[in-house]
């Protein structure tokens, strides 16, 4: 059964991944991990979809197994459920969905990435519960 983790995110959405269905991983959250996404979802990704319309998070929560292989930094913050990684369908949108969170939500890291050489785009979020916890750094990178 998936569980509602707020009105439009699941549990399944936020654990979804090919690399681990392709590689035999159990990408499966504990009940800590589990309620920081749904804090995640709640504080940041509910409001900007209210604000954008539906959005497709590419990445939530990453055992460390499918971590390491996606090639992920070792204390991700995807490891214990307080970050998703948001797919943008270009420059423009990306950086109009960047500068509204930056200026109107809750978040702990903010990363607007792309790739020049294909026009790949996404957005890194993450939430820590408690406004003292979060430090606002946002950063626009291009790979």
């Amino acid at each position: 059964m998936d569980i509602q983790l707020s009105e439009h995110f699941t549990l399944r959405e936020m654990t979804a991944s090919g690399t681990a269905i392709d590689n035999g991983i159990e990408n499966r959250p504990d009940e800590e991990q589990t309620a920081h996404l749904r804090v995640l979802c709640r504080q940041v990704l509910e409001p900007l979809r209210r604000r954008f319309g539906k959005i497709r998070v590419t990445s939530g929560y990453r055992s460390e197994a499918l971590n390491a292989l996606v090639g992920g930094v070792p204390r991700s913050q995807h490891l214990s459920g307080e970050a998703a990684d948001i797919h943008v369908s270009n420059r423009e949108v990306g950086l109009k969905m960047y500068e509204y969170i930056r200026r109107h939500l809750p978040f702990d890291q903010l990363l607007f990435e792309s790739v020049h050489r294909n026009g790949v785009c996404w957005l890194h979020v993450s939430y820590r519960e408690g406004a003292e916890a979060n430090r606002r750094e946002a950063r626009e990178l291009a790979l």
